[in-house]
């Protein structure tokens, strides 16, 4: 594809290299929710309620398709990050970027058959010593016009980082292989259309009935949750690293997470906040109660070559609100007695 790009009125061609906080971007192309691909990443993240996975419980809850689980968008938000990072966020090594925030907030669920729209901002970008604080954000448009999902990225990435070429050597030989883009002779450069203007405001949220097991009366400012139990394996590891596309090695290489100076290979993040969203749905009973997760990781989920990684999860009520009929929960996840979360919370919504 020629770089020489055709924009629509309101847009322009990505020039790196420009001022970068406050800019904006759409995606050129758009994601299809597809119902095996909802199916694939609630068994990655080990979402079991039936509405992800068969039409006759989504209709239950009042949908016609099945539901995307509600850490669904990280996939579709890889393809534009890892975009925006290559051709936009170029003074970065991408081996020296880390993620650090994540929040997702749940305007209305993501159905199979869906046709969702991607714009991003980088928001601002703060710099501490040798590392810089990129804060992206990011909204998710279905067919309709209709926001689903928007919430934002931390990462933290270092500038001009010597990184020694053995260990590049060795994570290119067991990194997974490029990415569809490149093996098609395109460069991610024109995936990317620079938004001009003010951003679009979100239209209000709407919201749907929920079905859900406990009661709002029954909450109690300071009640505790039930306590849960996740596992991972290193084929679950596996698993989720194909179905997300994080390439990242050290959720799937000892030698990779060695070299990183880890103990072993370790959970994504990302899958470890999919946990927490199902160990919710668990006491909910409805995965759409949940309007908002976001997450700290502050530690890492190590998972042995023959054994299980286990995360134990719990849960306490911060705040109720009787008139929306919702709650604040905060949560905490713990892996051999380390914690997973600097900060976990929870928005729900309840019958």
């Amino acid at each position: 594809m020629s770089r020489e790009q055709t924009v629509s009125p309101g847009t322009e061609a990505v020039v790196p290299g420009a001022t970068l906080a406050g800019q904006r971007f759409g995606f050129r192309d758009h994601y299809e929710v597809g119902r095996e691909k909802i199916r694939e990443f609630a068994r990655a993240v080990q979402n079991l309620h039936p509405a992800h996975h068969q039409e006759v419980d989504a209709r239950k809850l009042g949908y016609d398709g099945i539901i995307a689980p509600p850490t669904f968008a990280s996939v579709i938000g890889m393809s534009a990050t890892r975009a925006l990072l290559d051709s936009v966020l170029t003074e970065y090594d991408l081996s020296q970027v880390l993620q650090t925030d994540q929040v997702f907030e749940i305007y209305r669920p993501m159905l199979a058959g869906d046709r969702i729209s991607t714009e991003i901002e980088i928001e601002s970008i703060r710099q501490f010593g040798d590392n810089d604080f990129v804060n992206v954000g990011f909204k998710l448009i279905n067919q309709d016009g209709q926001t689903a999902v928007q919430g934002t990225t931390t990462i933290v990435a270092r500038r001009g980082v010597e990184v020694d070429p053995n260990i590049v050597e060795a994570v290119e030989n067991i990194s997974m292989q490029p990415r569809p883009a490149e093996t098609a002779g395109l460069d991610t450069d024109d995936l990317l259309i620079r938004r001009t203007g003010p951003a679009p405001e979100a239209a209000p949220r709407e919201f749907a009935p929920v079905n859900t097991t406990p009661e709002f009366d029954s909450l109690v400012k300071g009640g505790e949750l039930p306590s849960g139990v996740a596992r991972v394996t290193r084929g679950d590891l596996a698993n989720y690293a194909g179905v997300s596309g994080d390439p990242n090695p050290i959720h799937f290489s000892d030698r990779a997470a060695e070299l990183a100076g880890l103990p072993t290979v370790v959970a994504h993040g990302l899958l470890t906040m999919g946990l927490a969203a199902q160990y919710l749905t668990d006491w909910l009973g409805d995965p759409t109660a949940i309007e908002k997760l976001a997450v700290r990781f502050s530690g890492f989920v190590p998972v042995p070559p023959t054994e299980p990684g286990v995360i134990e999860f719990s849960g306490k009520i911060k705040s109720i609100d009787p008139e929306r009929r919702a709650a604040t929960v905060l949560l905490s996840g713990v892996s051999e007695g380390r914690k997973l979360f600097g900060r976990a919370v929870a928005e729900i919504r309840l019958t």
